[in-house]
């Protein structure tokens, strides 16, 4: 695990936190600008110096108690912002050969190969830094961030300053640094549609302090925070390719015992695939619908419905008998067809999908 326990003081501003974050995958730190996100990224990288105990595994790199804190340059993490940062008078090789050469050994180079390789920068090692797109250069200052030999690698909103193509263009890296490195990263954004895509875990923050902080899954398919109140609230699921029907170019995906069809996948028959569900692209029945041109329609029970400014936000039980099988759909809809439908919590309801995104590295985000 990593251990945080921060505090820090300033005239109108106080962070306060205590988090024990999982040392593989993606946490990502989310919550509108000002709640300190990126200071408890910085406090976390030896930058910012915060009261408190920083613990990765079993290396302590701060602890006030014994009056340990281990400098920046000591601690074995890559760090990216917004902004690449990168050496102007060096090419990509020099910029990646810095960070190798931080890292203190020369045995190195067949890991950072595979991390040129991953990021796709190869055909780039001779160009200089002002010549590369927002992207490209991003993907470069996350290989010198890698090529340090880094155990945490901490990202500050690396998207932030990028067009929606170059964003297209680097997620799916950011994708697979996920699934192919053991490094963990903290990832810091006020995007959802990054946290949906890359984050495993969760940690939702606001004016200093942690709200609730959890599984990806579990924290979105929660009405009594604020991400329920978002206009792309929604959930998401981890599911696996179940058939692809060619005839009519879509995919089956199966989770927890229910299945839904989406568009067009590569991936083959049993590989995982993440989708997101929105709760404005879920409606509600009384009666399973006929005729429809909705192909997902899912057997659901009413477990909660949140009243907002006219509309209510229902949290739908999916799947009976064995806990471990069920799942939550949130549902958003007017306070007027609540009211129309008479709905209460434990009513039998049919939910009708109409749009499912499936988030894979093309960024093609299949919708029906």
């Amino acid at each position: 695990m990593i251990n945080v326990r921060l505090c820090l003081q300033r005239r109108d501003f106080l962070l306060d936190v205590d988090l024990a974050l999982p040392s593989q995958g993606v946490t990502a730190l989310f919550g509108p600008s000002g709640c300190g996100k990126t200071t408890v990224l910085r406090a976390l990288a030896g930058l910012e110096r915060a009261a408190g105990r920083v613990v990765l595994d079993d290396e302590v790199w701060q602890d006030d108690a014994t009056g340990c804190f281990v400098p920046t340059h000591q601690r074995p993490l890559g760090y990216v912002i917004q902004e690449a940062a990168l050496f102007p008078h060096l090419d990509v090789r020099g910029n990646l050969n810095y960070g190798r050469r931080r890292a203190g050994s020369e045995s190195d180079r067949s890991a950072l190969d595979a991390i040129i390789e991953l990021l796709g920068i190869g055909h780039l090692q001779t160009r200089r830094t002002a010549t590369l797109s927002g992207g490209e250069r991003q993907r470069v200052a996350i290989a010198r961030a890698l090529a340090t030999g880094a155990r945490l690698l901490l990202m500050d909103e690396p998207l932030a300053a990028l067009d929606a193509e170059r964003k297209a263009e680097i997620l799916p890296y950011l994708e697979g640094l996920h699934r192919q490195l053991a490094v963990p990263i903290v990832y810091v954004t006020h995007a959802m549609d990054e946290v949906a895509r890359l984050a495993d875990h969760l940690v939702l923050m606001r004016e200093g302090r942690t709200l609730a902080a959890g599984t990806l899954v579990d924290l979105l398919s929660r009405t009594d925070l604020p991400l329920a109140r978002l206009d792309d609230a929604g959930v998401v699921i981890t599911a696996e390719v179940a058939e692809h029907d060619m005839v009519h170019g879509m995919t089956r995906i199966s989770f927890n015992g229910s299945s839904l069809w989406v568009g067009p996948s590569p991936a083959r028959p049993g590989q995982p695939v993440r989708a997101r569900i929105l709760a404005r692209d879920v409606s509600v029945a009384r009666q399973r619908p006929t005729e429809t041109s909705i192909l997902n329609v899912l057997p659901v029970v009413l477990d909660s419905a949140q009243h907002e400014q006219g509309t209510a936000l229902l949290s739908l039980r999916v799947g009976h008998g064995d806990p471990q099988t069920r799942w939550t759909l949130l549902a958003r809809i007017t306070s007027r067809s609540l009211d129309a439908l008479k709905l209460q919590p434990g009513d039998e309801l049919h939910a009708q999908i109409k749009g499912v995104a499936l988030m894979r590295d093309s960024d093609r985000s299949l919708r029906q």
